[in-house]
């Protein structure tokens, strides 16, 4: 039976790209939503665009659809112009594929990506008609989990959420699809606090509300005590170890409009061993585990019928470690060149940096290339362990220049440990020594570089975890100094809010009295505070000020070492006291090396995983 599109012409005549609210797409999964089948609603508290580039999303809808009890649908946040006609036609949030309330479902899983997207959340659960705080839920609710990488620091989100799911999803989502769909079947034995007693026992899976923090006279959290017998004290981080042994998603639904990442997405491996100290994602996806090529070349050839798409980008935390890359890109082209389908990838570290690779990768379509040194002087990239120099950029870029390119984009941060003016010069100096080098090379004025400054934001299970993050007057500070230094107009200079990267400090390392913060913002009116044009700082401060916490407490101050931190119970798998050495190793100034060319590093995630998949041929 088709299904009735609770809003028509009328309303979608109103609203900016009315595509995001259809469904209907290519390759999406429609089933009969039949009582005995587990409904769950994969959501993105984001824009349509956004949420259908999201790969983990992709390969979590291909699984749960795999599945005879199970029937996956999707939602994403609705655009303030559509929000606006459905309250005032009392619309309630609805799922793309069979149109009906997202309160009808029995769970609703939103991934986090980014702190400033949690005020999305509460906004599309009480779209949905959905308490927005999990203890005002009643038994006839769904249950709301979360996952991705800002679960592993849980604690601000939750006043929220039912539960969370710790690491990769991929065979997690299956164990607790599976212990929904026997709870049903069981009649619902001991309600929603039944099902979250089995859920609490499985690995990866935390359950806020079974536990109680504890705060000592500073303020700071001391402990979170599991209050029933199924909470674990340490939640550890479910992996994947064998990528070639689960489902990835090869047909994927196929957009009526342009998205972010419009194109297939080929994830070559997890993990990486780089050692960046700012970078959380190199820390939470350990240990490295790569796809087989034959696995990859598959899923591309299935990709490429499934799909259409005429351009395979190559995605993974540093895609140019892949052991296999080059002949990986060769097979690439050579089985697929004639079908116009081209091979990218995203970002190049300028140490690993071949021309030959870069040929090879734009033989059917060329673009520029982008490089992230990260900071502007060797003292500061050492500081955060980036490993690459001056020289490495150098190299890369004349290689690039000799060979045709000549549009070049950089990334840096500012306000990184130890930083001084002189490093936010080296920024400058850098980007002009780009420049420069066209000019030399090619006689002629003609490149175009773009810098692009984000601020830095210290994340949890990072050596820079205690480090207190600037001030927003320093950040900005900082970014006019840089943008006085760059006279060059071939140098094009871009930068983040400082201020967004503020509050993303505070909630990053906040703790779960921030809760209160949250709901008093968005009861005021805060969405979108990731998108400039609705982002209301002042909002924010007049939260924390009315819930009395100072957001300071949370984003600018240094902790120290022995300090509990708010997200102690929640393991990536990497050791504290790993991070604490590394944190004093960047004060130090000191590098410490990639594992996976030289000695162990002790991180202890291996061996808390029991994850040491990969033999590398380590080296002496």
């Amino acid at each position: 039976m088709q299904p009735i599109d609770p809003v028509g012409p009328a309303i979608l005549s109103k609203v900016i790209k009315p595509a995001r609210y259809t469904g209907y797409e290519w390759n999406s999964v429609s089933k009969d939503p039949k009582a005995d089948l587990v409904s769950f609603v994969l959501a993105m508290p984001d824009v349509y665009e956004v949420g259908m580039s999201n790969l983990g999303l992709k390969i979590l809808y291909q699984i749960l659809n795999n599945r005879q009890d199970t029937f996956a649908e999707r939602v994403y946040a609705p655009w303030v112009d559509m929000e606006a006609e459905m309250r005032a036609a009392n619309i309630k949030l609805y799922t793309l594929e069979t149109k009906r309330p997202v309160a009808e479902c029995d769970i609703i899983g939103f991934t986090l990506q980014y702190e400033l997207s949690y005020s999305n959340v509460l906004t599309m659960l009480d779209l949905a008609g959905i308490p927005v705080e999990a203890a005002k839920r009643d038994e006839n609710q769904p249950l709301v989990v979360c996952g991705g990488p800002c679960a592993f620091n849980a604690e601000p989100m939750a006043d929220f959420v039912d539960f969370f799911i710790l690491g990769e999803g991929e065979e997690a989502i299956g164990e607790v699809a599976a212990a929904i769909a026997a709870w049903k079947q069981a009649g619902k034995p001991g309600g929603k606090n039944g099902l979250l007693q089995q859920l609490a026992v499985l690995d990866g899976i935390y359950v806020p509300s079974f536990y109680d923090a504890e705060y000592n006279a500073a303020g700071q959290v001391s402990a979170l005590r599991p209050l029933v017998p199924a909470a674990k004290p340490v939640i550890v981080k479910r992996l994947v170890k064998d990528l070639d042994q689960v489902t990835f998603a090869t047909k994927p639904i196929v957009p009526f409009i342009e998205i972010v990442h419009d194109r297939i997405m080929l994830e070559l491996f997890r993990g990486c061993t780089r050692g960046c100290r700012f970078c959380q994602a190199g820390l939470l996806y350990r240990p490295v585990r790569e796809r087989k090529m034959e696995t990859l070349i598959n899923h591309v050839q299935e990709l490429v019928e499934n799909t259409g798409y005429n351009e395979v980008s190559l995605v993974s935390l540093s895609s140019a470690d892949y052991s296999c890359l080059s002949p990986l890109i060769t097979e690439l082209i050579t089985c697929f060149k004639q079908q116009g389908v081209s091979v990218s990838l995203p970002s190049l570290r300028v140490d690993s940096f071949s021309i030959d690779l870069a040929k090879q990768v734009q033989q059917v379509r060329k673009s520029g290339l982008t490089f992230a040194p990260e900071a502007g002087t060797q003292r500061l990239r050492d500081v955060i362990n980036k490993g690459v120099t001056e020289e490495n950029l150098t190299e890369a870029v004349s290689a690039a220049f000799s060979a045709g390119w000549s549009t070049i984009k950089l990334y840096f941060m500012i306000g990184l440990p130890t930083e001084t003016d002189e490093d936010i010069a080296g920024i400058a100096r850098l980007a002009q020594r780009v420049a420069d080098l066209y000019k030399q090379i090619k006689g002629r004025r003609g490149a175009r570089v773009t810098v692009s400054v984000s601020s830095f934001v210290p994340k949890p299970h990072t050596a820079f975890q205690w480090f207190g993050q600037n001030s927003v007057a320093e950040i900005e500070r900082k970014q006019k100094l840089l943008r006085s230094l760059i006279k060059d107009r071939s140098i094009s200079l871009s930068w983040h809010d400082a201020r967004t990267s503020y509050l993303e400090g505070v909630f990053a390392r906040g703790d779960r009295r921030l809760g209160k913060v949250l709901l008093q913002a968005w009861q005021q009116g805060a969405k979108f505070d990731g998108w400039s044009e609705h982002f209301k700082y002042t909002i924010w401060m007049e939260a924390f000020a009315a819930v009395g916490i100072d957001p300071d407490f949370y984003a600018r101050r240094d902790r120290e070492i022995g300090e509990f931190l708010p997200w102690e119970h929640l393991s990536s798998g990497v050791d504290k006291s790993f991070l604490a050495k590394e944190w004093l190793a960047a004060q130090q100034e000191s590098l410490t090396a990639d594992c996976r060319h030289k000695h162990c590093g002790a991180c202890g995630v291996c061996q808390a995983l029991d994850a040491n998949v990969v033999d590398w041929g380590q080296e002496e």
